[in-house]
């Protein structure tokens, strides 16, 4: 018993001396294109990589070799049909990014257009005549790039078990559609699943 007792104080002499430092908060760099994921649930591996994957699709595919010249896309957002908030915006962010600095597509700034237009009218009634940017002179969109990401999930059933398992699928779509003709031009699926394994008594 006073064996016991010593290789506890031991134990606990240790902690101290070492300032605890399981239960400090510790910060630290994480490397994006490199590490798993932690949760079943999207995480920023998932944007990345489903964008790049998009990219390259859409690069690659014959609608862009059919172009005679760059052409001019608006994106109209990805509707998330999943259970949980997405940006979704970040994926398309990042999508344009790469599209952009491909050199083969072009994009008007839809999101900005009132601000273009603040700043027309400004420069219409203010700058020095011949200086200022013409009215009615930006550039039109040909097509409109959208999507939607949807997610279906399962959990183990109910029965005598010590963990608790979670599947996770999902599907991005993404269409260009012809603004006049209204035809979807080009699309693509990207998908992926995860399985996720938590212990029902756990901290």
């Amino acid at each position: 018993m006073k064996s016991f007792w010593v290789v506890l104080g031991a134990g606990a002499l240790i902690m101290g001396s070492s300032g605890c430092a399981a239960f400090r908060a510790n910060v630290s760099d994480v490397n994006v294109e490199q590490g798993s994921h932690m949760r079943a649930e999207f995480d920023f591996r998932d944007l990345k990589s489903i964008s790049a994957d998009v990219v390259d699709q859409l690069l690659t595919s014959g609608f862009i070799a059919g172009q005679p010249q760059e052409p001019t896309m608006a994106i109209k957002g990805i509707e998330n049909r999943t259970s949980e908030y997405l940006d979704t915006k970040a994926i398309t962010d990042t999508m344009r990014t790469k599209l952009i600095n491909s050199g083969k597509v072009q994009f008007v700034n839809v999101e900005r257009r009132a601000d273009l237009a603040n700043e027309q009218g400004y420069q219409a009634e203010n700058v020095t005549p011949g200086t200022g940017v013409e009215i009615g002179q930006q550039a039109a969109a040909q097509y409109m790039l959208t999507g939607s990401i949807v997610e279906m999930k399962q959990n183990t059933p109910r029965q005598v078990r010590v963990s608790k398992t979670t599947q996770r699928f999902y599907q991005l779509t993404m269409e260009v559609t012809d603004l006049k003709s209204g035809l979807i031009k080009w699309t693509t699926q990207t998908e992926f699943a995860r399985a996720e394994r938590q212990p029902l008594i756990g901290w």
